[in-house]
């Protein structure tokens, strides 16, 4: 009889929305996608926070460009500590209902001594799946022996065949990069998940979806945000 084990593999982000957690929640095992090239301006390195108007919580980088992979790429430790980021969330959040409870929680997430940003975002996300109860195994993608030669779609079945994956789930903006056939061929279901969204309070007005998950937990806190992590619905193609 076969295991079932659905894997999902995903690029790191700093802080991401409550999306990137669910996909996390509902699979057994988690890889992050830490050998693939670096984006500039994308969401490694910086997420949306929720001021008087939207604005980017960075984290500053070393060396970043598109040229490198993510494991690759420094943070820049010093200026994350002269910036002193927390200041910028704890005045951006100062009225959130949560704050006290997450600020503790927020400060070692942000100050992680490891200076790879690979290893730094892994941490990250390891230390907020421990506080929401996400139980899932996290992988480290440049650390399975695959064959590195194989891009896209084929090294997500690599990854997957190599893992020993029956089910494969993806964000559903992905659903124009991967083929059903494609996955059936090689004995894997392929599946795609999309978040409701759902609305919680903010500071009165009118309500902004999918900013960083901590947005959420300084509204919602840890109990109400681990309450929104089952709410998404799992498509099949």
């Amino acid at each position: 009889m076969i295991t079932a084990m659905k894997i999902a593999i995903m690029q790191p982000y700093f802080f991401p929305y409550i999306g990137y957690w669910q996909l996390i929640n509902t699979v057994d095992r988690f890889v992050v996608f830490d050998d693939v090239n670096y984006i500039n301006r994308g969401w490694i390195n910086r997420n949306r926070i929720l001021s008087k108007k939207l604005k980017f919580y960075n984290l500053p980088l070393l060396g970043a460009s598109q040229n490198k992979k993510i494991n690759e790429i420094s943070v820049d430790l010093n200026t994350l500590y002269t910036r002193r980021n927390s200041r910028i969330l704890h005045e951006t959040y100062l009225k959130a209902p949560f704050l006290s409870e997450i600020e503790p929680l927020s400060e070692k997430w942000l100050y992680i001594s490891s200076s790879n940003l690979a290893g730094y975002l892994t941490e990250q996300i390891a230390m907020v799946c421990g506080t929401l109860d996400i139980r899932t195994e996290i992988l480290v993608s440049s650390q399975i022996d695959k064959n590195n030669s194989l891009k896209g779609e084929d090294m997500i079945i690599e990854i997957c065949r190599i893992l020993g994956a029956t089910e494969y789930v993806n964000p559903i903006g992905g659903t124009d990069l991967y083929h059903k056939e494609h996955f059936e061929d090689n004995g894997i279901r392929l599946s795609f998940i999309r978040s409701d969204l759902n609305e919680y309070p903010q500071f009165g007005d009118s309500f902004v979806p999918a900013l960083s998950i901590l947005d959420i937990l300084m509204f919602c806190g840890i109990e109400g945000t681990k309450a929104q992590l089952e709410d998404y619905s799992l498509l099949h193609p």
